[in-house]
Parts: structure tokens; sequence; C-alpha cells
């Protein structure tokens, strides 16, 4: 399934995660997952939120560079080769990932891989069509 991405460039310092988290939850705006993605200085927050929208207006009203983007959540089967069957379905269609984090989700049916690739399209149609 397609879904909107938060993504935050924020400085890598004390307490800069926490603010994001306090500015949107105070906005009654629900963290879904959140992954950094870090460098010395700086790092980009990309987060999976239930208001996206509203979520990048927030945050660009408080003068961080800020954009939502299409990504992929699945879930991946909670067992012993579970996210190599995703990635190995991938891999055999060409598909190239430019990133992936995956979180364990709350409905026990497994984990939710985040995963962000070039050709959204015709990832959705691989999983429609070959794992769910």
């Amino acid at each position: 399934m397609v879904v909107k991405q938060l993504s935050v460039f924020i400085e890598n310092k004390a307490g800069a995660v926490a603010n994001i988290a306090k500015l949107l939850g105070s906005n009654n705006i629900n963290i879904r997952s959140l992954q950094i993605a870090d460098s010395t200085d700086f790092g980009i927050l990309r987060l999976i939120v239930d208001d996206g929208a509203k979520a990048l207006d927030l945050v660009k009203n408080e003068g961080y560079t800020a954009k939502l983007t299409d990504v992929i959540s699945v879930v991946v089967p909670d067992k012993p080769n579970g996210l190599n069957e995703l990635l190995q379905l991938l891999a055999d269609n060409n598909i190239e990932i430019d990133y992936l984090y995956v979180f364990i989700g709350k409905n026990n049916l497994g984990a939710e891989a985040i995963l962000k690739t070039s050709n959204i399209e015709k990832v959705e149609a691989i999983l429609l069509n070959n794992y769910y």
C-alpha cells in the first residue's frame, strides 16, 4: 500500500527529535513509525504519521525543511526468511530499493516494512499480484 512519509531535515543535537515529536503530538498527530538517517551534523528524520499534510505544514511553520514522499508499506511475515521473501521478489523483478526500514507492527501479523523506490506503481503491482 502506498503511504505518505514525512521527511524532516534536522540538526544532529540533543532534543531535536523530541522537539518534532512534541510538536506533532501536541497537535494530535500520531507517529506510526520513525527512522533517522544521520551524518555528523544533520540528519533526515523519516516518519509515517496519521495526517501527513497537517504534519508537513506544522514542521514547515516551525522553520524546518521538510517534504512528503510516497513510499510502500507492506507487512512482512514474522518468520525466518520472511523479509527475504519480499526482497527476493523485488530483486527478481529488477526493483532497486532506495532505502528500507522495518518495525514491529501492533497487529501481530508480522513486521511492517517501509520502502522507497523510484517506481512505486510497479512495486505496488508486483506486490498485489505476487505477495499478498
